[in-house]
């Protein structure tokens, strides 16, 4: 009985710490084949466990706000929604910025695998409806300090 009791404390901990990752922030815009630039304010995921803790247990998220996940180098990415309260939009990005693959609508808590479609240097995720709402597609430019293309 101590045993499931001492388990339970160390998960409800364990989520009550993983609630409280900070995360750096920064701008960024992403670039529209038609013209049009769009302003996000982010969170970077730039460490293991800043990717790994990702968005998960949030309840909402402004419509102009994300999370930029950034790999390092490029190479094919892995992503689920796992304790993931919010239905996101995907965006997987390229080195150079360009948008290669988006997953919109990733289902909340699903365990289902989200695949890069090939190697990507950076992903950002947005809320669910956001990127077909503002028209953004694949080969869309995401412009950021951190891609390293600022304007």
């Amino acid at each position: 009985m101590k045993s499931a009791l001492a388990a339970l404390f160390l998960l409800l901990v364990g989520g009550a710490v993983a609630q409280e990752m900070t995360f750096p922030r920064d701008e960024l815009s992403i670039r529209t084949a038609g013209g049009q630039a769009y302003k996000f304010s982010i969170e970077l995921a730039v460490t293991d466990a800043q990717r790994q803790h990702g968005l998960m247990y949030r309840k909402e998220m402004a419509p102009d706000h994300g999370m930029l996940f950034d790999f390092g180098q490029p190479r094919r990415v892995s992503m689920w929604m796992e304790n993931t309260v919010l239905a996101l939009d995907m965006l997987f990005i390229q080195g150079d910025g360009t948008i290669s693959h988006i997953r919109e609508n990733a289902v909340p808590f699903s365990r289902d695998i989200i695949d890069s479609q090939g190697p990507v240097k950076f992903v950002l995720e947005i809320n669910a409806g956001r990127a077909k709402a503002l028209g953004i597609a694949v080969g869309d430019k995401v412009i950021a300090k951190r891609i390293g293309n600022q304007w």
